[in-house]
């Protein structure tokens, strides 16, 4: 077959997340709902429900490096995102191999500090992200706390998250999406690329479907960068969706409930 006709691949390299609600599972099915084809790198499993991780695994070096190795040998990679990376180690090995092919569209969620402020990497692993992993972003996705980390500036409202976008902007990403900025009765990310500072609304979703949000934008974004859509069309759809995919979410659980990656083709009600 000629390599031009192969089916553009979206690739998601994260961890797994049993309960189905974030993660590889989360990504692969923003994906699927979106109309791109999903290929996984898997980085670590965990052992979670809607209540919390009860255990979690690194995958070993060699397997990632393997997965990857396949994954590029023989798909059409047109754009991929990161998520859950684990370790220092992991980082270092999965941006050395992404520098190797600039011409990919990389969306990183850095997964570093969880949206109710606990750290998810420790400070080493944080370092490497920072000196590593984002400068090789076409777009990074972190939450406040997320950027905190990153560049000291608390973000508290639409101008101190603008500062701390250029601050991001100025490590290397290409662009900083930053997500769920205080503003009134709005949903409010900010986009920040050279030349660009863009407000993207939504209204406010229930706050007890969020399990996995940031997985399914980030996944949203990626989806739609594969089927052709420019960068900020792109952030702009997928915002639209993951919005759909809260307010229309699914209880399965007991604890913090997942999205409805199926909420564009069924409709609650």
């Amino acid at each position: 077959m000629n390599q031009d006709q192969r089916t553009p691949a979206a690739l998601t390299i994260a961890g797994s997340d049993s309960s189905g609600g974030a993660g590889i599972q989360a990504d692969l099915k923003t994906f699927t709902s979106l109309g791109a084809y999903g290929a996984t790198v898997i980085t670590l499993i965990t052992a979670q429900n809607t209540r919390g991780v009860s255990a979690l695994e690194l995958i070993p070096l060699g397997m990632i490096r393997a997965q990857l190795e396949a994954v590029f040998d023989d798909l059409n990679i047109r754009s991929l995102k990161t998520g859950a990376l684990g370790s220092s180690e992991v980082i270092a090995l999965v941006a050395d191999f992404l520098a190797s092919h600039p011409e990919v569209p990389k969306v990183i969620d850095p997964v570093m500090v969880s949206k109710h402020g606990h750290p998810l990497l420790v400070e080493e692993a944080q370092a490497a992200f920072k000196e590593k992993l984002l400068p090789l972003a076409t777009l990074v996705t972190p939450n406040r706390h997320e950027v905190r980390a990153l560049t000291g500036i608390e973000v508290e409202d639409l101008a101190t998250a603008e500062e701390a976008g250029q601050a991001i902007v100025g490590l290397g990403a290409g662009g900083v999406l930053i997500k769920s900025i205080p503003h009134h009765e709005e949903s409010v990310d900010l986009l920040v690329m050279d030349g660009v500072v863009e407000e993207i609304r939504s209204p406010l979703a229930p706050s007890h479907f969020t399990h996995g949000s940031g997985c399914t934008l980030s996944a949203a974004i990626t989806a739609y960068l594969t089927r052709g859509f420019d960068l900020i069309n792109s952030v702009k759809l997928a915002k639209q969706y993951t919005y759909r995919a809260m307010a229309q979410g699914v209880v399965v659980g007991a604890g913090i409930n997942p999205l409805n990656h199926l909420a564009t083709i069924t409709p609650a009600g």
